[in-house]
């Protein structure tokens, strides 16, 4: 699935970009460039005593060493810069979510339920200014009546899209 979004992407037909709620870096390393991570990436760390960034390259012998990596400056606790419960969401990656969400004719929901807010609103945005949905998933969401195609099987639709978009 993330390779194929990728290659729609290279491909011109994904040009809102990608807005996800995961923090695995799987868009990432399947060649995605417009990423909207609305739940923070792991891609950077910081100290939370003195603010120094870290690359996700540079935390890894760090976690492997410790049980919690420290900082080289100060020795504070290192934070990935994902979300934490009770913690609020990045507020550039989620208005750049809802940017991109009003402006789409056509809006993919991949994979989701549609329950957790505010990623679950981001296809009434679409919704409102004229645009399209698309729903893929196993299970029902609130707003699947909204939907212009309803489909079950993330999987069996994307092996299709890599006929299309993968080499």
């Amino acid at each position: 699935v993330h390779r194929v979004l990728a290659a729609m992407e290279q491909a011109g037909k994904l040009n809102g970009g990608v807005i996800t709620q995961n923090i695995d870096l799987l868009h990432e390393r399947a060649g995605s460039r417009k990423i909207m991570e609305i739940h923070g990436s792991p891609f950077f760390h910081h100290c939370m005593s003195c603010g120094k960034r870290y690359t996700f390259d540079e935390i890894i012998p760090k976690v492997r060493r410790d049980t919690v990596p420290h900082c080289d400056e100060c020795g504070g606790v290192l934070k990935p810069e994902i979300t934490f419960f009770g913690e609020s969401l990045p507020q550039k990656a989620l208005s750049d979510a809802v940017k991109s969400a009003s402006r789409a004719d056509l809006l993919l929901v991949l994979g989701s339920t549609l329950l957790v807010q505010p990623a679950a609103s981001l296809p009434m945005y679409t919704l409102r200014n004229g645009g399209r949905v698309v729903i893929i998933n196993n299970m029902s969401t609130p707003i699947d009546m909204y939907a212009e195609l309803l489909l079950y099987d993330l999987q069996e639709v994307f092996e299709v899209l890599a006929e299309s978009f993968l080499p």
